[in-house]
């Protein structure tokens, strides 16, 4: 069944969209992400996506704002400096439905076996966020690995979910990368798109292609469409 994950982005306790992950080019849609959190439950969410973005590029991720949600009840996963199994648990412990992990994902492999046997497969979610045909970890400030070598890891991994990004179009309304989508989805993952999706003929086409889910945030935040005309269009 395809799922929506509308997504919050948290800098500095703000609610923000970056372009092309580009820490310099902040959008800021608000002061308190556990209200949007709600809002968007209230619209009929499923499952939010939270990104720490303060934890992605220091390592170290926001434990109280995890624990805000988690007290707050709205389900969530969430990703942003979760480089080892211990901060993995963490973050389940702290609330998350799943745990989203880029660079133990595209660099160390024993520490993503640590995860694995630590909270579970089906808790955690690969980010493969990518740019000229590399997988970039490190909040996307590294050099990244070749991503066929790095999809093909996480299938050997046992890890079934990944959620792939096109850095290029992140928070800038010009379509999803369907090639790339559907390359990890064949290579034997259950994808959840991420990137440039601007319109509901955007999300449908990203259903069709027997996705998992997709991952929007500006889009919703600019009012190019809602969360439950986005849920209806494609359930």
């Amino acid at each position: 069944m395809f799922q929506l994950l509308p997504a919050i982005d948290v800098l500095d306790g703000k609610v923000v969209r970056l372009e092309r992950g580009e820490y310099d080019a902040v959008t800021v849609y608000g002061d308190d992400p556990i209200a949007v959190a709600e809002e968007f439950v209230a619209a009929g969410a499923t499952l939010l996506h939270i990104v720490d973005l303060d934890g992605a590029r220091r390592g170290e991720p926001n434990r109280e704002l995890r624990r805000r949600l988690g007290s707050s009840g709205v389900p969530f996963q969430t990703g942003g400096g979760l480089r080892t199994a211990i901060a993995v648990a963490e973050a389940i412990g702290d609330g998350a439905a799943r745990a989203v992990v880029g660079t133990a994902a595209v660099w160390d492999a024993a520490e993503l076996a640590a995860m694995v046997d630590l909270v579970g497969a089906a808790r955690l979610v690969a980010a493969v966020d990518v740019a000229d045909g590399r997988a970039r970890g490190a909040g996307w400030l590294d050099e990244g690995q070749p991503l066929e070598e790095v999809v093909a890891g996480l299938v050997a991994s046992g890890i079934g979910q990944a959620l792939v990004t096109a850095i290029a179009r992140d928070g800038m309304l010009t379509g999803p990368d369907l090639a790339l989508l559907a390359s990890v989805s064949d290579a034997g993952l259950a994808v959840i798109a991420s990137g440039g999706i601007s319109s509901l003929d955007d999300l449908i086409a990203v259903r069709d292609l027997g996705l998992a889910g997709a991952i929007v945030g500006r889009a919703i935040y600019e009012g190019r469409f809602s969360v439950a005309e986005a849920i209806a269009a494609t359930g």
